[in-house]
């Protein structure tokens, strides 16, 4: 295992996320605790050492689940990283009794990294709003011993973090980004890093697969990959991407089985990051992704918690990007008809309220009600 100082602790490079756990029976808020004992079981004896949840994942199981499964470790042996919930304003003025509900939820004495989850463009206000009382409350924490290590993470554009940063820049100690190849120049990646070493601030990613978007590629772009690198499967172009940028501590991967765990851990056996050619090959793939437009989701579920009618929002965008892009490239696009077609009429996108509740949870601030409108627009 890859291992990086920060702050004086030895952190694997690979960390453990929590937001895609294995599930039963799709059931997105049933984790498959077997299985994810076992995973944890599998990562800790290869040398994985950060794990990392949140309040929402799983419909709030995720936290108790994973510090069960490593609370049959000694305690000095992980680093368990938890958030407070700031993507859903409603949570603003309930600091103190979500994090006393996280602390007797995992049954820890104390976090070892904690962040405020998510600034974006929706939430700057209220988190730099003062009479809410989060970031006072939160230092009081750390100084208490019950927070190790204080961060956030980013979903905002390069002028929300630069807002959040001139207020709160030193008293953060890290800061978990959406980096990959694609987000790189798509999502103003390689400012966002600079940025953050202007405040000596290290760097933990989040989505380096942008929710699997990066594991597989068309037959082109992997054969102009596999010519440079024979033996390197798609993922890992990902993942030695970010091994090739200094600022990168921690790589957190939310694995939903455990071939992607097995996968992932042998990845980061050795260090391999790219060369100039490989990495002007890389974004290349990168320009011609993000010029197909797709919609940005990455499968995180938090809309869904927030639809009155209870879509399943992430996979009806999956539809429609499959959708969008096959009859971008002239060809009859049967695939989502048909799967809409195994759906329940008041579970398709013309069921949308367009009433806004899961735009407000969104890190990708999607437009989803839009695109619900056009994707019935689309399949008539």
């Amino acid at each position: 295992m890859i291992y990086r100082e920060s702050k004086g602790l030895k952190l694997s490079q690979l960390g453990f996320g929590a937001m895609r756990l294995p599930v039963i029976d799709g059931d997105d808020a049933k984790v498959d605790v077997d299985q994810t004992r076992r995973m944890v079981d599998y990562a800790m004896e290869h040398g994985v050492n950060y794990y990392d949840t949140a309040w929402g994942y799983h419909g709030e199981h995720s936290e108790s689940v994973m510090a069960e499964a490593l609370g049959r470790y000694p305690r000095d042996s992980y680093f368990f990283a938890d958030k407070f919930p700031g993507y859903d304003l409603a949570n603003m003025p309930k600091v103190k009794e979500i994090f006393k509900t996280q602390m007797e939820r995992t049954g820890l004495e104390y976090f070892d990294f904690y962040l405020l989850h998510n600034v974006c463009e929706m939430n700057i206000e209220q988190y730099l709003d003062p009479q809410y009382g989060i970031m006072d409350y939160l230092l009081e924490q750390k100084k208490a011993g019950r927070i190790r290590h204080f961060g956030f993470s980013c979903h905002g554009e390069l002028p929300v973090m630069k807002q959040f940063l001139e207020a709160y820049g030193d008293e953060m100690e890290f800061c978990q980004l959406q980096l990959n190849y694609l987000d790189w120049t798509f999502q103003h990646g390689r400012e966002k890093v600079e940025l953050l070493a202007e405040y000596n601030i290290p760097v933990w990613v989040m989505e380096p697969l942008r929710g699997g978007k990066l594991a597989k590629l068309n037959e082109e772009q992997e054969q102009a990959l596999k010519e440079l690198r024979p033996q390197e499967e798609v993922p890992a172009w990902a993942f030695r991407f970010l091994q090739t940028i200094p600022e990168v501590k921690v790589i957190l991967s939310g694995m939903s089985d455990e071939a992607q765990l097995h996968a992932n851990i042998a990845t980061f056996e050795e260090e391999k990051p790219l060369d100039d050619n490989e990495m002007k090959e890389l974004l290349k793939v990168a320009e011609a992704l993000a010029g197909e437009k797709s919609v940005p989701c990455t499968a995180c579920h938090y809309c869904t918690d927030h639809c009155p009618q209870g879509l399943d929002i992430p996979h009806l965008i999956e539809m429609y990007n499959e959708h969008v892009l096959t009859t971008k490239a002239g060809l009859f696009g049967f695939i989502a008809p048909m799967a809409l077609a195994a759906i329940p009429e008041d579970k398709r996108p013309a069921a949308c309220l367009h009433c806004g509740s899961c735009e407000q949870v969104c890190p990708q601030q999607i437009k989803i009600s839009d695109v619900m409108t056009d994707f019935v627009e689309k399949i008539g």
